[in-house]
């Protein structure tokens, strides 16, 4: 699924292409999936935002255009064999790719959110200048939970998903099996510290594509920062620092990567 990296990188390519111009249409056989999107015909982009996993596009009339991409949708610049929704916003034509059809499409009124209950509880944004060490503490508070678990919970840290908690935990020494709650100062104050500065160079990267290549730039080029993974997607290769094999589990469902000499 694409993360706040993918996410970002998709909405700082789509803000010069859409903010100013005039939606003309939006096509789609998915009124399910895609909810209230006629409302948005006729009005202007005013801002191409972004709230952890979702993408805010405020308009005129007090409206607003929410997409979530889903596990593996993304917006592109030509159509594709599974193209699901044609967007035309001025002179620009972009169609929203969705292999697995998990991608959301909303049309609301500015701030109402009651229809996605998820953004509404939303935590706070890693990458905002007032997320610190206190408020990550805070917002682990007594969890009893894997810290890797907690950290995929958007409650509590808004856009990190299986790749960043994975490669942001190696980066602050903590195996992704411990309990949030017994996390000492020092640990918080690194894994806040390594969460900000992964994020911020996944971002640089372009974000992660993996394998199976579904996530891309619309123009389809590739993210890059697959490339400086140190855990996540390395079971059984040796870990960059120690040479260690890199050990996978499942912790909430979910593929977990660590090292169990450098993550202890």
């Amino acid at each position: 699924m694409p993360e706040l990296p993918e996410v970002e990188v998709t909405r700082r390519f789509l803000a010069p292409r859409v903010v100013g111009r005039r939606i003309l249409e939006i096509v789609h056989d998915d009124t399910a999936r895609y909810q209230g999107t006629q409302s948005a015909v006729g009005l202007r982009v005013i801002e191409a935002g972004r709230r952890g996993k979702f993408l805010r596009f405020r308009l005129e009339e007090d409206r607003e255009l929410i997409v979530h991409l889903g596990m593996s949708g993304g917006f592109r610049l030509q159509p594709t064999g599974h193209t699901r929704v044609v967007w035309k916003v001025g002179d620009q034509v972009l169609y929203f790719h969705d292999p697995r059809r998990f991608g959301r499409w909303w049309v609301i009124a500015e701030g109402d959110e009651s229809r996605i209950p998820l953004l509404a509880r939303m935590g706070p944004e890693p990458l905002d200048p007032g997320f610190s060490a206190a408020l990550l503490g805070a917002r682990l508070g007594k969890r009893q939970s894997p810290i890797k678990a907690v950290l995929l919970d958007q409650t509590v840290i808004a856009g990190l998903g299986n790749i960043y908690a994975d490669e942001s935990l190696f980066a602050a020494g903590i195996r992704p099996d411990r309990p949030a709650n017994t996390l000492e100062l020092a640990e918080v104050e690194a894994l806040a510290a390594a969460i900000r500065r992964v994020l911020a160079e996944a971002l640089k990267a372009g974000g992660s594509t993996l394998g199976d290549g579904a996530y891309r730039l619309p123009d389809a080029r590739p993210g890059y920062f697959q490339h400086a993974h140190k855990v996540y997607g390395r079971a059984a290769q040796p870990c960059r620092r120690c040479q260690t094999a890199i050990v996978r589990i499942k912790i909430a469902g979910r593929s977990t990567h660590f090292c169990p000499v450098c993550q202890r």
